[in-house]
């Protein structure tokens, strides 16, 4: 297999995240857990197994769908920890946005609307629960459940000394989400050649690429306290919260004069992600939406090209909606009325798996993206 965008790959790689190793590690997981798809059945459910390698799993227990995932947010509370240190400024609250974000946006992706969430808070000592750091994680977990219309039922907080370092927290989250009654679920068997391709801003990193952006503060003059061209300082612009695309996708899941048949969630492998469906199909993007300037800033710090930078961040595409044809327009609007910025920016045909972006002249090969 072809590897990543070489200079975006031999960052992340020099970070300590290779994706040729972990994409291959996730294959061979898949490929273990196929000879237990058939055991639920027994007690009268049923795994949807189109769903399998999708960022949310489907469970069909009679009429009900039910969806369940599970995630964690990576190294961005590192970093939330080192702005704290350096600037003096408490964001874990929004560090706690970003770990529901990923849970239920990644929920959402196969059309299901989260009901509970249960959280992973992992130390390496008692001792980080002094200071305000526990209760600013606490509030922000809640605001964004509260956002997501998600219970949040319970979880786990482990001490792992030796595990995880005295002055970190690992966090994760699962969720278990239903794709509402008379919906569809959103599987790749659904996209078509003429589908319209709706690109929904992020707000900035997200939960991807936080060990390269570690990496450029301790490279760069300033560190987390170098201003960016508008003023703000990197540090603080880094940590801005997740979207959560929820309210959208359950506008969408509602609304059943608006169709829409596949979703991608644009975390790793940056837009690499559209053709995350295990379809043979090409997806040509002809307009991007505007890079965030933060996301700017991390790909000319760490010297990354166009093409190494769109297959390593979002670069202001948080969420892709894959349009039935004619529909695009509608689902742009509809995103517009909720307060998310989209654009009706491509379209999928008939061709060779692969990603073609015409703004930048990038085409990412099927053998690019190998998730599964």
């Amino acid at each position: 297999m072809r590897p990543p965008p070489d200079g975006a790959e031999s960052s992340y790689r020099a970070s300590g995240v290779d994706y040729l190793v972990l994409d291959a590690a996730k294959r061979r997981a898949i490929e273990a857990a196929a000879a237990t798809m058939d055991l639920p059945r027994r007690r009268g459910a049923r795994v949807v197994e189109e769903s399998i390698g999708e960022p949310a799993s489907l469970l069909e227990i009679g009429p009900l769908r039910l969806a369940v995932v599970l995630e964690c947010l990576g190294t961005k509370s590192l970093i939330a920890g080192e702005v704290e240190a350096a600037l003096g400024v408490d964001r874990f609250s929004d560090v706690g946005v970003d770990a529901v974000a990923a849970v239920v946006n990644d929920l959402c992706c196969v059309g299901a609307l989260p009901l509970t969430l249960n959280a992973y808070f992992a130390t390496g000592s008692a001792s980080w629960y002094s200071g305000t750091r526990h209760r600013s994680l606490v509030a922000g977990w809640r605001r964004a459940c509260e956002a997501a219309g998600a219970a949040w039922v319970g979880g786990e907080s482990p001490t792992l000394a030796g595990i995880v370092e005295p002055d970190a927290v690992d966090l994760a989250g699962s969720a278990l989400g239903v794709v509402p009654d008379g919906a569809p679920s959103w599987l790749g068997s659904r996209l078509e050649p003429g589908d319209e391709i709706v690109l929904v801003a992020s707000s900035g990193l997200h939960a991807n690429g936080a060990s390269l952006a570690r990496r450029v503060a301790s490279q760069i003059e300033g560190g987390w306290g170098a201003p960016l061209s508008s003023g703000r300082l990197y540090g603080e612009a880094v940590l801005d919260p997740s979207v959560l695309y929820v309210r959208l996708v359950e506008a969408l899941q509602r609304d059943p004069s608006v169709e829409v048949h596949y979703a991608s969630h644009v975390t790793g492998h940056g837009l690499r992600k559209l053709m995350r469906a295990a379809r043979r199909l090409s997806y040509r993007v002809s307009e991007l939406p505007a890079v965030p300037e933060v996301l700017g800033f991390v790909a000319e710090a760490a010297g990354l090209s166009e093409r190494e930078a769109y297959g390593t961040f979002n670069q202001g595409v948080g969420l892709a909606l894959f349009a039935a044809s004619g529909h695009g327009e509608a689902v742009r609007e509809l995103a517009g009325s909720l307060g998310y910025d989209a654009v009706v920016g491509g379209r999928v045909e008939d061709g060779p798996r692969q990603v073609v972006l015409e703004p930048i002249a990038v085409t990412f090969g099927a053998d690019e993206l190998a998730l599964r």
